[in-house]
């Protein structure tokens, strides 16, 4: 299944996407979060739409898209898992997944509006695979990781890099801006996709391409990065976990190219849709 969530911020239903379009899915009676999840979810939509899929209301096409699950309980991202992004940006390979966080806030809908922040003038882009968890898991080993995967969606990992890398701390602050976690179109689920470790991601900025790469070229592979993390913390059902970025980001130029308003970035993962971002300035 794809699934989706459109309508207004905040205000957002659940439906289902197919060749044959955008459905409502309200009649489930459930939006896609973590009691969602936890409850076999999954499981329990896909037999309900067995039944009940020709009653559902089609969605117009022009319909605002949501992210496509409800605000997880966190968004964690692998930072340098790509070699040739770590290459680009003087970094070492890492021996151990560098882990940090984005705020939930941040999470915006895959076409809403990339809001550059205040004073910022180093704002930048980077496509990413995200892992979305479908039951709770804690001290999980490598081979089993898979269990608690529900599926993957499209993720564009904003970043400033000034507020990342040059006001001390860790990365998170330059992470966590609004709109910095436009998520989607849709979550898909594992079955969906025939290979997870062969998927070619793209990034372009006005047209421009940017960024073209394959998930083959994971340093960490999903059932690691799962099992990692939850060495270290409850890996929550919805919760979403960004994989990395390749090589291509604006920081990587020489010199380096960052977003300013107007600018339109567009990305896509094969299987996973596309989405598309307008650059707007900050407004009080």
């Amino acid at each position: 299944m794809k699934l989706i969530r459109f309508g207004l911020p905040g205000e957002e239903k659940p439906g289902i996407i197919t060749d044959a379009g955008m459905f409502d899915a309200s009649a489930f009676g459930e939006d896609f979060g973590e009691r969602f999840f936890e409850t076999e979810g999954l499981d329990r939509l896909s037999k309900w739409w067995a039944v009940n899929s020709g009653n559902c209301p089609r969605v117009p096409d022009d319909v605002r898209l949501g992210p496509p699950v409800q605000r997880p309980s966190k968004i964690i991202c692998i930072g340098l898992n790509y070699a040739d992004h770590a290459r680009e940006t003087n970094a070492q390979i890492p021996k151990e997944p560098i882990v940090f966080f984005k705020s939930t806030s941040s999470l915006v809908g895959p076409n809403d509006n990339l809001i550059i922040p205040r004073n910022s003038e180093k704002t930048d882009w980077e496509v990413e695979l995200a892992v979305v968890i479908s039951k709770k898991a804690s001290y999980v080993a490598e081979k089993d990781a898979m269990d608690h995967v529900a599926g993957y969606a499209l993720h564009n990992d904003y970043s400033e890099r000034a507020f990342q890398l040059e006001r001390g701390g860790q990365w998170v602050k330059g992470k966590s801006n609004d709109t910095f976690a436009p998520l989607g179109p849709w979550l898909a689920t594992k079955e969906e996709i025939a290979d997870i470790d062969n998927l070619r991601l793209w990034l372009t900025v006005n047209g421009k391409k940017m960024q073209d790469g394959n998930t083959s070229n994971l340093i960490f592979k999903i059932p690691f990065i799962v099992s990692y993390l939850s060495q270290f913390m409850t890996l929550l059902p919805g919760d979403v976990i960004s994989t990395g970025t390749p090589a291509g980001v604006g920081l990587g130029f020489n010199p380096p190219v960052y977003l300013k308003a107007g600018d339109v970035i567009e990305l896509g993962i094969e299987g996973l849709g596309s989405s598309k971002q307008t650059a707007v300035a900050w407004q009080k």
